[in-house]
């Protein structure tokens, strides 16, 4: 049982969130590790990976005003949006705050697919609101195959080619008599599509996908090292970058809504590290700060106000975070000292749905927060993201990590530990080469 789930709605959320464990079940809906790590991690620079993601929501949006309102709720404006075309959709509250972010398909002329925590968020304003439009939720996989040589995959297992899809946009493919929809995108920073479609056929897909890759030295992605394609490639995530802007009173019936309707635990958010506030908004993040901001259209939607005052003007930005050699080896080598050890940091990034907020600082004063901490072994190098203030975001500015708790831990999961100050390098951001754009039409 996951302890997370025992802790009464009641209880302040800033502590809830401190106190909740969610290592029991990271990762459950994939293996741990496959081969290892470090094969796994090469395989999108080299060759490729598949993985899976089928436990994200997929909700089916139809009307003549399904596309209102995917317009009300996300920044991204729907004007010219063609049949055949993925966004990248962010959805805020009234105050700017994201929310949910995935990915949203034109699949009709008043037909749309939401993909991740936006199907619920437009699900519950679906059956709460007027628009003249349906949601149906479905039971679909989602996998994911990407690096230089996913393309070679697909040619090989699949029965129509791929190579006139353009970036985000998506077609058909037949793989072993199952119809599978290619989505041209992911968050490996390398060439790579997201193949979907029903759950009953999934498994035949994967396995065609897997078998048919050998010779392309494809591998299986596990939920150990999933996260560093994102944390090199620039990408926050909900979870470990930013808590979802749920929590006030008036989404408490939204709150309920997805205690009833997800299919996984969308609520308990552990966070840990240095960082700390009074509350918990202090853990949200604008679409300014994650870098999104050049998504926001002419339109209105929820939480414009609040975002159009900070896309002039923005107080912090999101940045790669290089930490010293010197400083990380010494967390690992005061587990072979005598005296207190500094707090463990998990390979090649944590082992848990959280989180981990640490304060960064210059000159003695807090200017930002590390999050996605992980060890990327194509760069041999430490790094995380960091929402920092803009007049330090230059790459090549010297910082510091609080890496730690800011005091004694109130989580059963985090044992006592000094504090390390780490020191670290603002970065480029996306830390690798983006080559998701690469023309596939004419290799």
């Amino acid at each position: 049982m996951d302890e997370s789930n025992s802790i009464p709605e009641e209880t302040d959320v800033v502590t809830r969130m401190r106190t909740a464990n969610r290592r029991q079940d990271y990762g459950g809906r994939r293996p741990n590790q496959y081969s290892h790590w470090i094969k796994e991690q090469m395989s999108w620079k080299e060759t490729c990976y598949i993985g899976r993601w089928s436990f994200l929501g997929n909700l089916r949006v139809e009307g003549p005003e399904a596309v209102d309102v995917l317009a009300d709720l996300s920044i991204n404006s729907m004007e010219d949006f063609e049949i055949g075309q993925g966004k990248h959709v962010v959805q805020c509250n009234d105050d700017g705050k994201v929310i949910a972010e995935g990915v949203l398909l034109r699949t009709d002329d008043e037909e749309y697919v939401v993909h991740g925590v936006p199907a619920y968020w437009t699900g519950y304003n679906l059956e709460n609101g007027t628009y003249d439009a349906t949601g149906e939720y479905r039971d679909t996989f989602n996998f994911q195959i990407q690096g230089p040589n996913s393309l070679k995959v697909l040619d090989e297992v699949a029965e129509h080619s791929l190579r006139d899809v353009g970036f985000m946009r998506f077609d058909s493919i037949d793989i072993g008599g199952n119809e599978v929809r290619a989505v041209r995108f992911g968050m490996s920073g390398e060439l790579g599509f997201e193949l979907q479609g029903p759950a009953e056929y999934g498994e035949d897909v994967w396995e065609a996908l897997y078998e048919g890759g050998q010779e392309f030295g494809v591998r299986r992605l596990s939920a150990k090292t999933s996260s560093i394609n994102q944390l090199e490639a620039g990408i926050a995530s909900r979870v470990r970058d930013y808590v979802s802007a749920i929590f006030g009173d008036d989404l408490a019936e939204y709150r309920e809504y997805l205690r009833e309707t997800a299919t996984r635990d969308l609520i308990t958010h552990p966070v840990e590290g240095s960082f700390d506030g009074d509350d918990i908004s202090d853990w949200y993040r604008s679409p300014v700060e994650l870098g999104w901001g050049r998504y926001v259209g002419d339109h209105e939607f929820t939480g414009r106000d609040a975002i159009e005052s900070e896309l002039d003007d923005p107080d912090r930005t999101l940045v790669t975070l290089e930490w010293h050699d010197e400083d990380v080896m010494d967390v690992y080598g005061s587990l072979f000292e005598s005296g207190e050890t500094f707090k463990y940091m998990d390979m090649p990034h944590q082992q848990k749905r959280a989180m981990i907020a640490d304060t960064v600082v210059r000159d003695g004063e807090p200017v930002g927060v590390a999050t996605m901490r992980g060890y990327s072994y194509y760069f041999r190098q430490m790094l995380s993201l960091c929402t920092i203030d803009v007049e330090h975001s230059e790459p090549g500015t010297e910082v510091t990590v609080l890496w730690g708790e800011g005091g004694e831990p109130a989580s059963p999961t985090v044992e006592p530990h000094a504090q390390k100050e780490i020191r670290a390098t603002v970065a480029r951001t996306p830390y690798k080469e983006d080559r998701r754009r690469e023309d596939i039409e004419h290799e």
